[in-house]
Protein backbone atom coordinates (compact mmCIF):
# COMPACT_ATOMS: atom_id res chain seq x y z
CA UNK A 1 0.00 0.00 0.00
CA UNK A 2 2.83 2.41 0.84
CA UNK A 3 4.49 1.72 -2.50
CA UNK A 4 1.32 2.52 -4.45
CA UNK A 5 0.78 5.72 -2.45
CA UNK A 6 4.39 6.76 -3.04
CA UNK A 7 4.02 6.23 -6.78
CA UNK A 8 0.78 8.25 -6.85
CA UNK A 9 2.40 11.14 -4.97
CA UNK A 10 5.44 11.07 -7.25
CA UNK A 11 3.28 11.09 -10.38
CA UNK A 12 1.16 13.94 -8.90
CA UNK A 13 4.30 16.08 -8.39
CA UNK A 14 5.68 15.22 -11.83
CA UNK A 15 2.44 16.35 -13.48
CA UNK A 16 2.61 19.59 -11.46
CA UNK A 17 6.20 20.17 -12.53
CA UNK A 18 5.22 19.63 -16.17
CA UNK A 19 2.43 22.20 -15.77
CA UNK A 20 4.88 24.72 -14.29
CA UNK A 21 7.29 24.04 -17.16
CA UNK A 22 4.53 24.54 -19.74
CA UNK A 23 3.71 27.91 -18.16
CA UNK A 24 7.41 28.92 -18.51
CA UNK A 25 7.86 29.41 -14.77
CA UNK A 26 11.33 27.87 -14.89
CA UNK A 27 12.63 30.02 -17.76
CA UNK A 28 12.24 33.31 -15.86
CA UNK A 29 15.38 34.38 -14.03
CA UNK A 30 13.37 36.06 -11.27
CA UNK A 31 14.15 34.88 -7.78
CA UNK A 32 11.48 36.80 -5.92
CA UNK A 33 9.71 35.02 -3.12
CA UNK A 34 6.38 35.24 -4.97
CA UNK A 35 7.90 33.58 -8.06
CA UNK A 36 9.26 30.69 -6.03
CA UNK A 37 5.93 30.38 -4.20
CA UNK A 38 3.99 30.28 -7.46
CA UNK A 39 6.20 27.49 -8.78
CA UNK A 40 5.78 25.54 -5.53
CA UNK A 41 1.98 25.77 -5.41
CA UNK A 42 1.73 24.92 -9.12
CA UNK A 43 3.78 21.76 -8.58
CA UNK A 44 1.74 20.87 -5.48
CA UNK A 45 -1.53 21.39 -7.37
CA UNK A 46 -0.43 18.66 -9.78
CA UNK A 47 -3.16 17.48 -12.17
CA UNK A 48 -5.57 20.12 -10.85
CA UNK A 49 -3.71 22.57 -13.11
CA UNK A 50 -5.35 20.89 -16.09
CA UNK A 51 -8.91 21.30 -14.79
CA UNK A 52 -8.74 25.06 -14.31
CA UNK A 53 -6.69 25.62 -11.15
CA UNK A 54 -4.08 28.33 -11.72
CA UNK A 55 -2.46 29.04 -8.34
CA UNK A 56 -0.40 32.19 -8.00
CA UNK A 57 1.36 33.87 -5.12
CA UNK A 58 1.09 37.63 -5.59
CA UNK A 59 2.83 38.89 -2.49
CA UNK A 60 5.31 37.27 -0.17
CA UNK A 61 6.62 38.82 3.01
CA UNK A 62 9.73 37.20 4.38
CA UNK A 63 10.60 38.24 7.93
CA UNK A 64 13.93 39.96 8.47
CA UNK A 65 16.39 38.33 10.87
CA UNK A 66 16.73 39.98 14.26
CA UNK A 67 19.76 42.17 14.90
Amino acid sequence: MKKILSIIVLLWLIVGAVAAFQRDYFSDSGTKCADVGTIAVTVLAGPLNYVGVNPKIKDCNVPEPSK
